[in-house]
């Protein structure tokens, strides 16, 4: 035991190790068989992945770029798919509108002309009631005119013959 004790003073007396010349060629080689191991590990194994991993990255990231594109050429196609079939049912909406309207003339014009024929129809009946109201009137007239100028004829004193009365009424009847 006094030779630990002995060994660790002189340890400790001498410093850091790792200044400790007479230990630095092993230092050195074991540094060097850590770098090697280091730069072995990282040269097979970590940066291998490490590049996978960027490649993979780079590649999805073009992949979705491309993706994106192709969702912006397809959003512009639908945009341009939309605003034509906007502009068609426009287009639509007023040729139907057109219609109707031309539609709706076409039966206004049909009615009214109907409504013509009707009013021509009961005009020429008005008017064949009035030519049959005014020929019978004007038989009434005439009956009355003879029955009143053979009432005059004999209130007067005079003889009123039928015949004679009834050519002197028709002949101012004519005019």
């Amino acid at each position: 035991m006094a030779s630990n004790t002995s060994q660790v003073a002189e340890t400790a007396s001498a410093g850091m190790p790792q200044l400790d010349f007479s230990s630095f060629g092993n230092q050195i080689f074991w540094l060097v068989v850590t770098l090697v191991v280091i730069y072995v590990i990282l040269t097979r194994l970590a940066l291998p992945r490490i590049a996978d991993v960027l490649a993979e990255r780079r590649e999805s990231i073009s992949n979705d770029i491309a993706a994106a594109e192709d969702l912006k050429l397809k959003a512009v196609e639908a945009e341009e798919a939309y605003n034509k079939a906007l502009s068609d049912a426009r287009i639509e909406a007023s040729n139907i509108v057109a219609s109707a309207k031309a539609d709706m003339k076409a039966e206004l014009i049909s009615a009214i002309a109907n409504a013509d024929v009707e009013i021509a129809e009961k005009v020429a009946e008005g008017e064949k009631i009035i030519q049959e109201i005014r020929a019978n009137a004007l038989e009434s007239v005439e009956d009355v005119a003879k029955s009143t100028a053979s009432a005059l004829i004999l209130a007067l004193g005079g003889k009123g013959d039928p015949k004679s009365v009834e050519k002197a009424v028709a002949s101012e009847m004519k005019g």
